[in-house]
């Protein structure tokens, strides 16, 4: 007999209280795909042993307050395959996805940190071009590169280069930002079309035999989020969906403010090459990683004021209100289909497409 949807609900509620335990004994590559793995990793291993408020929150940057100031500090790490790709390169990506999660927590980003892990053998050309990358995509936002660090290792114990950038900013909006904070009626924000940034790296690695003008979305959202937050202080949380893409992030908000969060499927902006290069993969696109998107979950007096102030913005034109917030069944997304049904949406499991940022 076909199980009932409540039963589906309350067997995953139960599921989701018991504590994290991971089942593996050596890392997968899905631990670092953004999803359900790197969640349960994060859980059981970093924050059982660095626990403490900040890092609680489990928010993309820790703010706290120094001197009567503000502040924002993120860091991240990018290990992008290929290292150049339609749209954009690890250079430009490194400097704007740090600028991005300081953006979440309402900050203007001020300087940043760099360090380079160099394969023996990479050429210095192609090194150049990424740090000349990196330069200009700083210069752009006002941002400044500071301070770094440079390790080499032997021919065939990397991928060329990765870099891991740090970056602090100040929080100048009154703003209380949080993946704790939606309430039942708020309304869920896409700033645009979703999934080319990972279709672009997988375009560019010759995966697809798929002939479109993909490229990625990665930019600096900070402007835009700045001139969202000018109008409306009061939005309760942003996240950039970039690993695991849109569907992870709206697990992470559910999960975190034990809401149910209903996402309309026909609302959700997806370019057709996107989709077609997605059911070419077998992926949906909600699980593909962005590089330029922004998901806001706001009061629903100030749903139509924010989503106006992003579609006068060059980023935002695209931006739509792809779902709400709604009391039961906490920590579930629920995914409404045009046809009236509607299916449980769970974090990214795997890895689909590793490598991406």
């Amino acid at each position: 007999m076909a199980e009932k949807a409540g039963d589906v609900l309350g067997r995953i509620e139960r599921l989701k209280r018991k504590p994290i335990r991971l089942r593996e004994t050596n890392i997968t590559m899905a631990h670092g795909a953004g999803g359900k793995a790197t969640h349960d990793l994060i859980v059981a291993v970093f924050l059982e042993a660095f626990k403490n408020p900040l890092l609680e929150k489990l928010d993309d940057q820790a703010t706290f307050e120094l001197n009567g100031m503000r502040l924002a500090l993120t860091t991240d790490a990018f290990t992008v395959h290929p290292l150049f790709f339609p749209g954009g390169d690890i250079g430009c990506l490194s400097v704007h996805g740090t600028i991005n999660d300081l953006a979440t927590a309402g900050a203007r980003p001020l300087f940043l940190a760099a360090a380079f892990v160099l394969e023996e053998g990479f050429p210095i050309d192609d090194l150049k071009r990424i740090v000349d990358s990196m330069a200009k995509a700083a210069a752009r936002c006002n941002v400044q590169i500071v301070t770094g660090d440079t390790k080499t290792v032997q021919r065939g114990k990397g991928d060329g280069v990765y870099i891991v950038t740090t970056g602090i900013g100040i929080v100048e909006h009154p703003v209380n930002l949080s993946i704790a904070n939606a309430r039942p009626g708020d309304k869920v924000i896409l700033s645009g079309t979703i999934g080319e940034h990972g279709i672009a790296v997988m375009v560019a690695r010759g995966n697809l035999d798929f002939e479109a003008d993909i490229q990625s979305d990665t930019a600096p959202l900070w402007d835009m989020v700045d001139s969202v937050l000018k109008v409306c202080p009061r939005v309760r949380c942003m996240r950039d969906p970039t690993r695991g893409g849109v569907a992870t992030v709206l697990n992470e908000i559910a999960q975190a403010s034990q809401v149910c969060i209903r996402v309309f499927d026909e609302a959700i902006p997806v370019r057709p090459e996107v989709r077609g290069a997605c059911e070419i993969l077998g992926i949906d696109p909600l699980y593909v990683a962005n590089e330029g998107k922004m998901v806001f979950v706001v009061p629903p007096e100030d749903a139509e004021l924010v989503l106006e102030t992003l579609k006068r913005h060059p980023l935002g034109e695209n931006a739509a209100i792809i779902g709400q917030v709604e009391e039961e069944p906490a920590g579930i997304v629920l995914l409404e289909t045009g046809i009236g049904g509607a299916r449980v949406l769970d974090m990214l499991t795997g890895d689909p497409l590793p490598r991406i940022c």
